[in-house]
């Protein structure tokens, strides 16, 4: 679960559309000096956040994805669901944030991608969103997030068929398993137990002879209790089977000619330093072994990181911390009550300000008489031209306006529920039909068929309409090398637009 948090940004200019909000992890809740509740939140990113570098290795990555999956669900979807899927998508991060609790907005939901869901049902969820990938914010880097659920026959092992009672099995068994083991030995339980004793001893004098371990054990009760662990029981057990479970053979290979033989685990490899180093990791990165290996403890391999987790766990240290969290947990906050926020929007537009005719550059011209004439501006996502509420849209050059609806999906998933022009993911209006239109209909009240669409709201140009008698008319059909209409048309188009009407 993740929170929907929204601040203001110290840095933003003021000319630039208001930010959606932003998507946070709560960590926990801590109360300040003051009386006043922060949130220690895990930052989440918007595709909108991060250079299209990184958005082309996403894209990327999941049509890898895709293919391995073998599945068309992407490819049927319409590009108005693929448009919106993307919004719909974030990317983990590392970073963490104190934030106070009253910048909470509200509650949405967060998932790792499951390849076995369907993508479609995020759409079908309100404030669902999914990710796959972390971001590094200060490196600019994405990586995949742990590990990735395999799915398809090419990652599931050859089953063969069951064998019939009787039939023997074709394949050579002693090249596919190793004995370890023989539980019908000679010896008796007891043998073995006074063995098991033997190499223990034997382990203990090992470590009083190394200077290493004497240093890191320096009690008789510490080298005992270190020469009791596991990894000295299975040498034993091992070396008892390897010289045919005969006791004297394996006693004499426990203490060889070169002295006792020394088995240490990682327990005893890793030194304070690096134990403490890797709890420190732990607590930062949790179980992801990776990045504890890569960020904290880059000279251990990840066999050994694992082996070591899982050593440590059985130890008094790991039970003590264990305690002591869960005390810590009782003391922290478990929930905050957030005010309703009842600010102004700078952004929302107010109804009586809209003025009849062209609004913003951009009218909405009658196709019936019993059509109103001044209609506003429609919205810049759906084209809508009536909503009970406005809001201002884009940069102020652009004077792009949204309705209720698509302010309240721009400022919850960071995108219009259509492609708009300033994504570039769609051609802009077709100026040269809405200029023209608006030099006839405007200032000489002509008449002209229109359906209503939206696609003429654009920014007003600077336009005339030249209107010619009948003697230039033919003057111009005439006297074409004199005249040139056409060339003097094109030398004045930067300075004006010149509609041709005849």
């Amino acid at each position: 679960m993740a929170g929907l948090l929204s601040f203001t940004h110290p840095h933003v200019a003021p000319n630039l559309y208001v930010n959606p909000l932003l998507i946070r992890r709560i960590e926990e809740l801590n109360k300040t000096a003051n009386g006043n509740v922060e949130a220690k939140v895990v930052c989440f990113y918007r595709r909108r956040d991060i250079s299209t570098t990184l958005i082309t290795l996403a894209d990327k990555h999941a049509r890898e994805i895709e293919e391995e999956m073998e599945n068309p669900e992407i490819v049927d979807l319409p590009e108005k669901q693929k448009h919106q899927l993307r919004h719909r998508e974030l990317f983990l991060s590392r970073q963490l944030e104190s934030l106070p609790a009253t910048h909470i907005r509200g509650k949405c939901c967060v998932t790792l991608l499951n390849e076995t869901e369907a993508l479609k049902s995020y759409l079908d969820r309100e404030d669902a969103f999914f990710y796959s990938l972390v971001y590094d914010p200060q490196q600019k880097t994405l990586l995949a997030d742990k590990g990735e659920i395999r799915v398809g026959n090419k990652y599931q092992a050859d089953i063969t068929d069951l064998l019939k009672e009787g039939e023997d099995d074709g394949r050579e068994l002693e090249k596919l398993e190793e004995k370890v083991w023989d539980p019908s030995n000679p010896l008796t339980e007891k043998q073995i137990d006074q063995f098991l004793v033997v190499a223990r001893s034997v382990g203990t004098f090992a470590r009083a002879l190394d200077c290493s371990s004497s240093v890191r054990q320096p009690s008789l009760h510490m080298s005992a209790a270190a020469a009791s662990r596991d990894i000295t029981l299975f040498h034993a057990m091992d070396t008892l089977h390897k010289n045919g479970y005969d006791m004297t053979r394996a006693i004499a290979a426990l203490v060889p000619q070169g002295g006792p033989v020394l088995c240490r685990d990682e327990m005893e490899e890793w030194s304070a330093s690096e134990a403490n180093l890797f709890e420190e990791a732990l607590e930062k990165y949790g179980k992801d072994f990776a990045d504890i290996q890569q960020d904290f403890l880059p000279w251990k391999s990840l066999t050994s990181i694992i082996e070591y987790y899982y050593m440590w766990k059985t130890t008094d240290r790991y039970v003590q911390q264990k305690r002591l969290k869960a005390a810590e947990a009782e003391s922290k906050l478990k929930q905050v009550y957030i005010p309703n926020y009842n600010k102004p929007n700078p952004n929302q537009l107010s109804m009586s300000s809209v003025k009849p005719g062209l609004v913003n550059g951009a009218g909405v011209l009658p196709g019936a008489p019993d059509q109103p004439v001044g209609l506003a501006r429609a919205c810049e996502s759906c084209y809508t031209t009536s909503s009970y509420q406005w809001y201002s849209w884009g940069p102020l050059n652009m004077q792009c306006r949204l309705c209720a609806s698509c302010w309240t999906y721009w400022k919850k998933y960071g995108g219009l529920k259509m492609p708009t022009r300033l994504d570039g993911e769609r051609p802009g209006p077709n100026r040269l039909d809405f200029h023209l239109a608006v030099c006839v209909q405007s200032p000489h009240g002509l008449p002209m068929r229109h359906s209503g669409s939206p696609k003429f709201a654009v920014k007003t140009r600077q336009a005339f309409f030249l209107h010619t008698s009948q003697l230039t008319k033919t003057a111009r059909r005439v006297c074409q090398d004199l005249l040139r209409s056409t060339y003097l048309c094109y030398r004045n188009s930067n300075k004006t637009k010149l509609c041709k009407c005849e």
